[in-house]
C-alpha cells in the first residue's frame, strides 16, 4: 500500500500542478495522501516531517533567493541587463543574432540575473534581431534556453544559481566544484547547442522560412498571467509578477558599468570559497548555539551570498541616479523571491514525507541498485525527481534530502572525490527538469509570443539532449580521471 500511496501522490502532484494549482496546497496535500495510504498517522507527518523539512530548506537557502532576486530586480531596473544586450546586438549584429542571444543570456545569468529577469530582456531583443536575419521565429526559445538555462545554470564552475548550491551542504563542496568537469560540460552544451540551432537555420534557409511578424504578447499581460505565474514560482527563483513594479530607467549605463556587478558576484564568490572562509577561525561554529555545524556545510552558502550581497551595493553605488524608485525595486526583489522560496520548500516538506514512508526503502534499494555505480544512480534519481516536479532545484534537493548521506558515506567507502557528486547531480537536475510542464518554459515560450508546438522541439534538443550528453561526459570522465 506504501507503493500506492506514493504513485497517488505523485500523480496528484504532477497532474494537478500542470493544470496550474498552487504547489503551498498540492505538496502538503500529496504528502498527507502519500501518509494516509500507507497507514502512518497524517497529523504528525504534516507538523514533524513535512514542516519541518520545509522549513529546514527555507532556513538555509531562503538568503540566496532573496539576495538572487533582489539582484536581478536591481539589474533590469538599473538598464544593465538591457545594456548588455544591447552591446551583444550591436556587437554581433544580426548575422549571428542566434549566437549575440546565446551569448547575452549567457553572461548575465552566470553572473546571477534571474531567469525569469534574462526571459523579459532577451526576447524583445532576440526578435529585433531575428526579424533583421530573417531567422524563424520558432528558434528564439530555444536560444534563450541554451544561454540562461543550461551550462550556466549547471555546470559552469561558480555558477551563482541556487541549483548549484543546493548540493554543498550535502557535500560539504563549494560553488567551483568539480571545475575541470564542469567546464568540459559547459563546452559539450554550448557546442552542441550552438551546432543544432545553427542547422536549423540552415534548414530553414534552404526552404525559404524565415520570420513571421506577428503581433508580440504585452510582456505585463505575461508576467501577470497566473497560470504563468503558479508554474514559474516552482522551476526558478524569481516570481514574474514583480517585473511590473518598481521603475525601469530609460538612461541605460555604459556595457561596463553593467558588467561590472556581474564580474563581481563571481570574483567575490571565487575568494570567499577558496582564501578567505578557509583562512578565518571558525571553531566556534562547533558551538551548539550554531547548530552545531561546520565550515563545509554552511561555507559554499556563505560565498554566494557574499557574492551577491557585494555585487548588490556596487551596483546601487554604480546606478544611483538611475535608480529613482530604490525602495519600491528592492521591494519588488524582495517580494519576489518569496513564492519561490516558499514553493520548492514545500516540495522539499513533500519529499520529506516520502522518504520517511516505510515503502521508500523499496525504491531506495532499486535507485541504489542501478547499474553502473552510484554516479550514474545519483544521475538517473535527481533526473526522474526533477522532471516529476518540474523542477530542477525541488527535484535535486528532494534527492539529496532522501539519499544525499548514503550517496556521501558511498563516495567516502568508493574513494570518490565529494566535489565530482556534486557536479554530477546538478547537471543531472538540469536535463530532464525541461519537460512541458516546467514553468520556465512556460513562461518562455508565453514571452516569446510562441507554442509548445512550435518550439518546444528545439528546446528539448539544446535543453535536455544536449545536457544528458554533457552528463555522460561528465560522469565517463569522472569514472575514469576522478574529479578535476
Amino acid at each position: 500500500m506504501g507503493l500506492l500511496g506514493i504513485f497517488l501522490a505523485l500523480t496528484l502532484l504532477i497532474g494537478m500542478s500542470y493544470r496550474g494549482w498552487s504547489v503551498l496546497l498540492l505538496a502538503p496535500a500529496a504528502a498527507l495522501l502519500a501518509a494516509g495510504v500507507a497507514g502512518e498517522p497524517v497529523l504528525a507527518h504534516w507538523t514533524q516531517t513535512f514542516m519541518l523539512g520545509a522549513a529546514g530548506f527555507f532556513a538555509q537557502f531562503f538568503p540566496i533567493f532573496l539576495l538572487g532576486a533582489l539582484f536581478g530586480k536591481l539589474m533590469d531596473d538599473s538598464g544593465s541587463v538591457r545594456a548588455i544586450s544591447r552591446t551583444m546586438a550591436e556587437t554581433l549584429g544580426p548575422r549571428r543574432a542566434i549566437l549575440a542571444v546565446v551569448l547575452a543570456g549567457a553572461f548575465v545569468t552566470y553572473g546571477g540575473v534571474s531567469l525569469f529577469v534574462a526571459f523579459f530582456v532577451l526576447a524583445p531583443m532576440a526578435h529585433s534581431l531575428f526579424k533583421e536575419a530573417n531567422i524563424p521565429n520558432k528558434l528564439m526559445p530555444a536560444a534563450i534556453v541554451l544561454g540562461t538555462s543550461t551550462f550556466t545554470m549547471s555546470a559552469l564552475p561558480g555558477t551563482p544559481a541556487i541549483q548549484n548550491a543546493i548540493p554543498m551542504p550535502f557535500f560539504g563542496t563549494t560553488p567551483f566544484a568539480a571545475p575541470g568537469l564542469g567546464i568540459i560540460a559547459s563546452a559539450v552544451m554550448l557546442g552542441f547547442g550552438l551546432w543544432w540551432l545553427a542547422r536549423q537555420e540552415r534548414q530553414a534557409r534552404v526552404t525559404g522560412v524565415g520570420y513571421v511578424d506577428e503581433q508580440q504578447p504585452a510582456l505585463e499581460t505575461v508576467a501577470e498571467d497566473q497560470l504563468v505565474r503558479e508554474r514559474a514560482v516552482t522551476s526558478r527563483e524569481f516570481d514574474p509578477v514583480e517585473m511590473g513594479h518598481g521603475r525601469r530607467s530609460e538612461d541605460l549605463p555604459s556595457f561596463w558599468v553593467a558588467a561590472l556587478p556581474l564580474v563581481m558576484v563571481v570574483v567575490v564568490n571565487l575568494l570567499m570559497s577558496f582564501w578567505i572562509l578557509p583562512a578565518m577561525d571558525l571553531d566556534f561554529l562547533r558551538e551548539p548555539q550554531w547548530g552545531p555545524t561546520s565550515l563545509a556545510a554552511v561555507g559554499g552558502v556563505w560565498s554566494v551570498v557574499v557574492g551577491l550581497a557585494v555585487a548588490i551595493v556596487l551596483l546601487i553605488v554604480l546606478n544611483w541616479k538611475r535608480l529613482p524608485n530604490l525602495r519600491d525595486s528592492m521591494d519588488a526583489g524582495a517580494n519576489a523571491s518569496a513564492l519561490p522560496a516558499l514553493s520548492v520548500a514545500s516540495l522539499v516538506g513533500f519529499g520529506g514525507v516520502v522518504a520517511a514512508l516505510p515503502a521508500f526503502a523499496v525504491v531506495k534499494e532499486w535507485v541504489l541498485g542501478i547499474d553502473g555505480g552510484p554516479l550514474v544512480s545519483l544521475a538517473i534519481s535527481t533526473n526522474v525527481l526533477a522532471a516529476l516536479t518540474g523542477s530542477a532545484s525541488g527535484g535535486l534537493t528532494i534527492a539529496l534530502e532522501a539519499l544525499g548521506s548514503t550517496y556521501m558515506q558511498l563516495a567516502y567507502d568508493m574513494g570518490i572525490d565529494p566535489a565530482l557528486m556534486h557536479r554530477v547531480a546538478v547537471i543531472g537536475a538540469g536535463t530532464l527538469d525541461s519537460l512541458p510542464h516546467n514553468g520556465a518554459v512556460v513562461t518562455l515560450l508565453a514571452v516569446c509570443g510562441s507554442t509548445h508546438k512550435k518550439s518546444y522541439f528545439d528546446i528539448v534538443v539544446v535543453g535536455i539532449l544536449g545536457p544528458i550528453l554533457a552528463l555522460i561526459a561528465v560522469i565517463a570522465l569522472g569514472t575514469a580521471f576522478g574529479s578535476f
